[in-house]
């Protein structure tokens, strides 16, 4: 791609277990969260509880699980991987400050059996607030706590190991660089809400103000997040000329500038008011135009015929295709039924297909592991991509006919032909997503867990910084 670094030096031993940890640490998340993804859509089949004993309770703290695995957990992991990966190669295959980013990823690990345990153990009320669903319990808590430190570490080590390097302005490294800061103040705001909330019990109403704000500035970091991959996966396909830098560094100033604004609406509104709350709703629409631009950043310049045989084309093309299919959706949502979680589940979802390409085409083959092209391979994304957006669909249409969000078996009420329809495709198409989702975590895991080929030493290959 016109524009990218060369080859990248070989990574060297701290840095491979950096990344090859976070990775590790991303795959057991999204193994976490695809388990609890089918029980729930299992859960929300009319009649399952005349099947079998289905505990409502478990509904909801799987509900809880399944987001903070799968949204949270699994999204810093890989940003975790990323900044481990081009700090490293900043540093001419080693980072600097080793022991901070051990630290940084040793306490994510830390945090996951933290925000585990509680639903194991039927400790705490869990609350669906939005962005960061809770239970209420001091290990939980703590979990949060301990990754929000741990990723923060790995930020400022990052932001050590690219000052004054040349490759800092390339696009990679910049798109990084601006999701530390993005996520730094996603912090921010969560720290600000919590000294207002001091004096509060936790509660619904507690855990709703103290990530409304912070929730709001994550779906800016996520959105950072995806126009580096598409930006990787773009750049990584042989064959391609063409595309714009330009439009790819647009995207990133407008992202962390509309974040900027955030802290701010603590001081200019009245606390957790209703006119705070709408001004961090509005920042949503700062998002779609940078999304736009990456996406046009990254569609010019594909020789023909289309090259559907690369693995990393079929993540970036499905990608783009589910992720504006759930943005489209979203045009629709209301917050009382489901439409609004087919909306997000479609975003994610074309998030997630498009790091399902960074660990066929970056981080496997950056240490060494890269995966061989089965129709196994090509079949995982394929079930995904499409039984997500099935699963879309269905709770779309569910939700235009009534269908309550955060609801299961016979307290949703189903009676419309329509509703009862939407939830049973929901529930298909999350098992085909699911088997998708294994085929996928099991490609992963394997890889990362063999010794690494000794003609595929640990490199910087198909890393477009």
């Amino acid at each position: 791609m016109p524009g990218s670094a060369p080859e990248s030096a070989p990574l060297g031993m701290a840095a491979a277990w950096e990344v090859r940890a976070w990775s590790g640490v991303a795959i057991g998340s999204l193994a976490v969260a695809g388990v609890f993804a089918l029980l729930l859509a299992v859960s929300r089949i009319p009649g399952i509880e005349d099947v079998f004993p289905w505990p409502l309770g478990f509904f909801h703290k799987g509900l809880v699980i399944h987001v903070v695995f799968s949204f949270v957990i699994w999204f810093l992991a890989v940003f975790g991987a990323l900044l481990a990966l081009v700090g490293a190669h900043a540093g001419g295959g080693e980072p600097r400050f080793a022991g901070v980013g051990r630290m940084a990823v040793l306490g994510a690990t830390a945090s996951c059996p933290l925000l585990f345990i509680p639903a194991l153990l039927d400790r705490g009320e869990p609350t669906l607030n939005n962005y960061v669903p809770v239970i209420i319990d001091p290990l939980y808590y703590a979990g949060i706590a301990v990754l929000a430190v741990s990723v923060a570490l790995a930020v400022l080590r990052y932001f050590a190991a690219i000052a004054g390097r040349p490759a800092a302005r390339e696009p990679v490294p910049l798109a990084l660089t601006a999701g530390g800061v993005v996520f730094l103040i996603a912090v921010m705001c969560g720290l600000i809400a919590l000294a207002l909330l001091a004096d509060e019990a936790p509660s619904f109403s507690f855990n709703e103000e103290l990530f409304w704000g912070s929730g709001h500035v994550l779906q800016f970091f996520n959105t950072l997040l995806l126009v580096t991959a598409w930006f990787i996966l773009a750049g990584s396909v042989p064959n391609r000329s063409g595309g714009s830098e330009r439009l790819i560094v647009a995207a990133i100033g407008l992202l962390t500038l509309a974040a900027l604004a955030a802290p701010v609406f603590y001081v200019l509104f009245e606390t957790f008011s209703a006119e705070q709350a709408q001004a961090f709703t509005d920042l949503q629409y700062a998002l779609a135009p940078p999304a736009l631009l990456a996406a046009l950043a990254v569609v010019g310049g594909w020789s023909r015929p289309l090259p559907w045989r690369e693995p990393t084309f079929l993540c970036l093309v499905l990608s783009a295709l589910v992720f504006a299919a759930g943005g489209f959706l979203g045009l629709f949502v209301d917050g009382a039924d489901t439409r609004t979680p087919a909306h997000y589940h479609g975003v994610i979802a074309g998030v997630t297909l498009a790091f399902m390409g960074l660990f066929f085409v970056v981080f496997l083959p950056a240490l060494g592991r890269p995966v061989r092209r089965n129709r196994w391979l090509y079949a995982q994304i394929w079930l995904f991509a499409v039984g997500q957006f099935a699963a879309c669909i269905g709770l779309f249409l569910a939700g235009g006919f009534g269908a309550p969000r955060k609801t299961a078996g016979g307290a949703q009420g189903l009676e419309d032909i329509g509703a009862i329809a939407g939830m049973a495709m929901n529930g298909a198409g999350a098992l085909v997503a699911v088997i998708g989702g294994v085929l996928f975590i099991w490609t992963a895991a394997a890889a990362l867990l063999r010794r690494p080929d000794a003609e595929d030493s640990p490199s910087g290959a198909g890393l477009a910084l």
